[in-house]
């Protein structure tokens, strides 16, 4: 093939030897328009697995690089005059310079023509000058090409929120260090580590309001680069800042990081009468942010995906019909890659953007939350890094919770108001559609006995409605009667005489979601007609109910159009709510929990989707909020006092127009002011166009910030399935609490089985017996802890041969 990379970067150069070291026959020419041997920034960072796929890939470049990394395993954290350090986090550190002229000299040893001072005006002349059977654009982050083919391309471009300056120091840091100070304005951040013996990358952070106070935008770069050496100067010891970017005037050397997704990279042009593919790669198809360093990783790991699909084709395939197939399977592979990369940084930058969010944090945990900032780090992650610093932070972290001796974050008891949950661990409320009449049957006792004995803290029973027409569907619990308050006191009863798990009641109306069926027919779906009923007579079918909400907006347009809520409406329902609010204290709950989100009536209320009115409940935020508001006062005003009222809150609509975290962390701060204890932080659901982003742990970051902003206790929710996240979520302070959901309907036990597994990881824990009938899990445990050791030795025989390979 005749093979023109647009591009001089680490994607470019190193797609051009590996594609020659596959075959020599290719003609491959780099077209770069800077000088031969110019680049500018400073160290790049790669990680050891990353050492090792260029070391499968072209062991003679990979060996030159590898000897040219700089390597250290610690981080330091500075922040408010003290520090942390942990170990074990292995980086590797190279100059970009070094790292070019290395790929560079090697192109030039294989035969790869690489054309300097060239700036491309036009690939497709270029294109049909060197007859090319393949064009790579790997012309970086501000890509010509991206930005010309736009249309096929369709780049989605996210400027971030804060300045960035990439500047180096004759500083030498023997640690990945960040290191936070506070000014009058705000707070400012450095990434600085060691890439050669002489020099170290220092680059200064800073959210725009706060750059823009200090006047930044107005100073010249030297002024610029004067500042932030003040501003650090503890950390320099004497040494400068230096920029290699002189080329740069003013404060165009601060620049605001672009994330970049592109929805396709492949896009064919007829050049000469051929369809030549046009194939992004490196930063002009992408990019991840630098906090978490992996921007020349994800180029190189590019150019060694592409040059391996075509490896894996046939001889016969080169600018053959074949050729589309090799590029699609390209990018299928890369994206979800890049995508998971990408998912982390966001996670990563927003920590960094967010910095005063976690200031009011003890350095302890500033530290821990940094570490697993972008959720791809987790708890027992840390352990195999540096278990001596973990455990002095799991006994810091129980010294704060007087809990005694160290334990897993997930085991930690917590208290809200007078109440005491052993554990972190919260069943979470999930409808069972198994109710008669509202009426709680055998089947809730089995259920809800069985996780309590399971070991969770807290057991939540599925959202019961005050009244007959609040019911989601005709088989949902319900707290209008004295009976149906007996059936679930005799829960309660068993729950609290064998088990020493706390027990909670979520109480919600269903609103314009009401009258559906149940969930093993078709959720969501209007109760069908009797003649249509399936599974009953038409005579036994349940009939639909007529449904109010905040307006006569139904929550789909196959479902019944709810009728808007009046004042009289609204009174009545507000005292159902109390009504049910004594039963459940008659009952002996524990906890109670108000639903007012996922569309139902409260929700309905709160968003915007569903809330049209034009009184004094609509509106603006805080009048949408008024209902909800009135519904949690009089509710926690008949509530005792020493037990704890959260609220459930839809975070996010995930719909143009909708809800966003912003108004989150407002209605948080809203039910605080009226003694709500806990925020019971969900998301979606609110709208049948809701398109959430899923993922691991994805509604925690929602979590996160209303527990840091607002300063009040959260629950975590969504996608959380073991106790090494559970852990990584409490210990970094981004909840109180977690809600597990699916695990716990396949194991009851979840909760033991769990914590079985975080205590083999240290046989110095104590073990969370909580009654003689515990003693039966003891065989359990150190069954689990053998395991455990076992697979621990063999994690350590891998690892060691892994860095003697190295």
């Amino acid at each position: 093939m005749n093979i023109l990379c647009l591009g001089g970067g680490p994607a470019g150069l190193y797609f051009a030897l590996l594609m020659k070291l596959q075959n020599p026959a290719h003609h491959i020419t780099v077209v770069e328009r800077n000088k031969p041997f110019d680049t500018f920034g400073w160290g790049v960072v790669l990680s050891d697995q990353t050492l090792l796929n260029l070391m499968e890939a072209d062991a003679v470049s990979g060996q030159l690089i590898g000897d040219a990394l700089n390597h250290w395993d610690d981080i330091e954290v500075f922040f408010k005059g003290k520090s942390v350090r942990s170990g074990g986090h292995g980086f590797c550190g190279i100059g970009r310079k070094h790292l070019l002229n290395i790929l560079q000299d090697r192109c030039l040893a294989l035969g790869v023509d690489l054309v300097f001072e060239v700036d491309v005006a036009d690939d497709q002349a270029l294109a049909h000058e060197y007859q090319a059977d393949l064009v790579i654009a790997s012309d970086g982050l501000n890509s010509r090409i991206r930005t010309r083919y736009a249309d096929v391309f369709q780049p989605d471009i996210d400027t971030r929120q804060c300045r960035f300056v990439w500047l180096g120091t004759r500083k030498t840091f023997d640690a990945f260090t960040f290191a936070f100070e506070q000014t009058e304005h705000g707070w400012f951040q450095a990434h600085a580590y060691k890439f050669d013996e002489q020099t170290s990358t220092f680059i200064v952070e800073v959210p725009e309001a706060v750059w823009q106070a200090h006047g930044l935008q107005d100073m010249s770069q030297e002024e610029g680069i004067a500042f932030c050496e003040r501003l650090f100067a503890k950390y320099l010891d004497g040494h400068p800042l230096i920029s290699n970017a002189q080329h740069l005037r003013g404060s165009a050397q601060w620049i605001r990081f672009p994330r970049v997704m592109c929805k396709t990279w492949v896009h064919q042009v007829a050049i000469d009468g051929r369809s030549v593919p046009i194939v992004l790669m490196g930063d002009s198809a992408h990019t991840a942010h630098f906090s978490i360093g992996s921007g020349t990783k994800l180029a190189l790991e590019d150019a060694i995906d592409l040059a391996l699909e075509f490896a894996a084709s046939t001889d016969e395939l080169v600018s053959s019909a074949d050729m589309p197939g090799v590029l699609a399977r390209y990018e299928a592979r890369r994206s979800v890659e890049v995508l998971k990369i990408q998912n982390a940084a966001r996670n990563s930058t927003e920590w960094f953007e967010n910095v005063t969010r976690y200031t009011q944090l003890p350095i302890e945990q500033f530290a821990y939350s940094l570490l697993t900032r972008s959720q791809r780090i987790s708890h027992e992650n840390l352990r195999l890094r540096d278990p001596a610093w973990l455990g002095a932070y799991e006994a810091w972290l129980a010294e704060q919770q007087g809990a005694g001796p160290a334990v897993p974050p997930m085991l930690l008891p917590l208290k809200v108001r007078e109440t005491t949950l052993k554990n972190r661990i919260v069943v979470s409320p999930m409808a069972t559609y198994s109710a008669v009449d509202g009426l709680v049957q055998d089947f809730h006792l089995v259920h809800l006995g069985a996780r309590a004995l399971g070991g969770a803290g807290l057991v939540m029973v599925e959202m019961t409605s005050p009244t007959p027409a609040g019911r989601i569907t005709p088989g949902c619990t319900g707290l209008w009667s004295g009976k149906q308050a007996e059936a679930l006191k005799r829960i309660v009863d068993f729950v609290h005489s064998q088990s020493s798990a706390k027990i909670g009641l979520q109480l919600g109306h269903s609103g314009p979601k009401g009258s559906t069926q149940v969930g093993w027919e078709k959720t969501d779906e209007p109760l069908p007609p009797a003649s249509n009923y399936v599974g009953a007579s038409p005579s036994s079918a349940p009939p639909n109910w007529p449904l109010m909400a905040a307006s006569a907006v139904p929550y789909g347009p196959q479902n019944q159009v709810p009728r808007a809520m009046n004042r009289l409406d609204m009174d009545t329902l507000t005292e159902q709510f109390v009504v049910a609010t004594r039963r459940a204290a008659s009952a002996g709950f524990d906890w109670l929990e108000l639903h007012c989100a996922h569309g139902y009536l409260l929700s309905s209320f709160l968003t915007p989707l569903m809330n049209q009115r034009t009184d004094h409940f609509g509106g603006t935020l805080e009048n949408r909020c008024r209902y909800p508001l009135e519904v949690f006062a009089a509710m926690r005003a008949v509530w005792p006092a020493h037990l704890p009222m959260s609220v459930r809150l839809s975070a996010h609509d995930w719909t143009p127009g909708g809800n966003t975290a912003d108004d989150a962390v407002a209605m948080a701060r809203l039910f605080k002011a009226v003694g709500c204890d806990v925020i019971d932080v969900s998301s979606g659901q609110t709208s049948r166009a809701a398109q959430p982003v899923y993922g691991r742990m994805y509604q925690t970051p929602f979590s996160d910030r209303i527990r840091n902003e607002v300063g009040i206790q959260t629950i975590a929710v969504g996608a959380i399935t073991e106790a090494d996240q559970v852990c990584s979520i409490i210990a970094a302070g981004r909840a109180d609490l977690c809600a597990i959901a699916r695990p716990h309907l396949a194991d009851p036990a979840w909760t033991l089985h769990e914590a079985a597994k975080l205590q083999s990881k240290a046989v110095d824990w104590p073990r969370p017996y909580e009654s003689g009938r515990d003693q039966i899990y003891r065989e359990f445990f150190k069954q689990k802890q053998a395991e455990a050791t076992a697979e621990r030795a063999q994690i350590a025989i891998k690892n060691r041969a892994s860095e003697e390979g190295l």
